[in-house]
């Protein structure tokens, strides 16, 4: 008691606290948090954020590709500050709100496929992702869910069942929501095959998986759903061949499953088209969205067919802040914006230079033995490097870690960048409306980071 009587006599008389701030928080956030940076982030403005000793980045992680605007982008700020002068919650299952009607008013017209009409706002992708499986089961009164390996979907708790990236995302915590199976993603590692292996065997090797997975282990009159991720997202920036998911699609129309298409980090214009599963020309019978939607301000989407959810029990569906009216106006105002601003036409132009960039120092001759892939769509990229333990070269001449080191080196340099996947990859996640010139800083802060790596062995 004397203990919280002395915190509440220091927070009310405003005192410092009695450590450094940096220290104190740390001692005090739960450990299971990683970052990649050890610095407290104060500000942030477009394609740049700053840190508490001054110092400014550039941003190439848009917070796993949340702020696709750049950060405090003035327009979607302001939606969303006139929305909390005028109601800030209205909880979903007691009145609708405008905003939330809004979004949905702008979404309809960019959607895949004329079909999705049904929308329900949440707040993460992990709770749209479980939600989307809530959905299937109830739509075809099965239990089944096959997913893919290397897939990312969350990390509560049926989320974590469908992930299957990187074992510590559920490591300690089984058993797991049961009924969920996985196939090899049309990726050459999944199939251990050399990074030159054509996508259209990749593709027939995954199919002929999940064909064997439906005579094997789950019936097609046990299967709910299939979901897949159009880019393969945590598990290394990988999109998926078009004949890949009409693959899919085939099966699930001719067993009656659904497809589950998570466009959570890939959609909203990520990939250079405002959903990265319309080159396929795939239908999907639910869709994810989120991250790059509200632009910072948490809000998720499940969107469907009305033919479907109208079967939905009233009340089935629900959360307290599902989506929330600051975050709704949020999304209304990025859609507004990247419509207004030519958004699209600037990722493309953007990927254009990035990968020009990239596969230079792919066919570099120093360069070369040591990055295997340059991949991706749009502004969602993966570059991967050669390793001693995954190369066919074993005389030990390709750098370790080259992934972590070479992102270090980069946030060294004033860029943050990330790893995904357990192989050694890094992911370019720049805002959508990143500019010329900090496309070409960022090139060359990644271009003499790989250098310096691969000099220092």
């Amino acid at each position: 008691m004397q203990h919280m009587q002395n915190n509440l006599r220091r927070l009310t008389t405003n005192s410092e606290p009695p450590e450094d701030l940096h220290d104190f928080g740390v001692k005090h956030v739960t450990k299971g948090l990683g970052r990649i940076t050890q610095g407290i982030m104060t500000k942030g403005e477009g394609s740049y954020v700053v840190y508490d000793d001054g110092k400014r980045y550039l941003d190439f992680t848009t917070g796993i590709g949340v702020t696709g605007l750049g950060h405090a982008h003035p327009i979607v700020s302001k939606a969303a500050a006139d929305q909390c002068m005028q109601l800030v919650h209205s909880q979903c299952s007691i009145a609708l709100h405008e905003p939330y009607l809004r979004l949905i008013e702008r979404l309809l017209p960019i959607m895949p496929d004329p079909s999705l009409d049904s929308f329900f706002f949440w707040n993460s992708g992990s709770e749209a992702v479980e939600a989307s499986i809530k959905m299937a089961r109830l739509f075809t009164k099965r239990q089944n869910i096959i997913c893919m390996q290397g897939a990312y979907h969350g990390r509560t708790f049926g989320a974590m069942a469908v992930t299957k990236s990187k074992t510590i995302y559920s490591a300690g915590s089984h058993p797991l929501m049961p009924g969920v199976f996985s196939i090899p993603f049309p990726y050459w590692h999944q199939s251990s095959l050399p990074p030159s292996t054509p996508t259209p065997t990749l593709s027939s090797l995954s199919l002929a998986q999940l064909d064997l997975l439906l005579s094997q282990q789950t019936a097609p009159s046990d299967t709910a759903a299939i979901l897949v991720e159009p880019v393969l997202g945590e598990g290394g920036y990988v999109p998926a061949p078009p004949e890949f998911l009409q693959g899919l699609r085939e099966r699930c129309d001719k067993h009656g499953m659904m497809l589950i298409v998570d466009e959570v980090q890939s959609g909203v214009g990520r990939t250079g088209a405002w959903w990265a599963v319309g080159e396929s020309g795939v239908r999907p019978d639910i869709m994810v969205i989120a991250k790059g939607l509200g632009n910072g301000f948490p809000i998720s989407g499940v969107v469907s067919r009305r033919e479907l959810t109208d079967k939905l029990v009233p009340g089935s569906m629900g959360g307290t802040y599902a989506g929330n009216a600051v975050s709704c106006a949020a999304a209304v105002a990025v859609n507004k914006v990247m419509c207004e601003e030519n958004t699209l036409e600037n990722v493309n132009t953007r990927s254009h230079e990035l990968f020009s960039s990239l596969n230079a120092l792919k066919y570099d001759p120093l360069l070369k033995p040591h990055i295997l892939d340059v991949r991706g769509r749009g502004l969602m990229v993966g570059v991967e490097f050669a390793s001693p333990s995954s190369s066919d070269d074993k005389s030990g001449r390709h750098p370790k870690n080259m992934a972590a080191r070479v992102a270090k080196k980069c946030i060294e340099k004033g860029m943050l960048l990330l790893t995904t996947s357990v192989y050694e990859v890094v992911r370019f996640i720049p805002p959508l409306n990143v500019s010329k010139e900090d496309m070409k800083k960022g090139c060359a802060i990644f271009a003499e980071s790989v250098r310096e790596v691969v000099k220092e062995g």
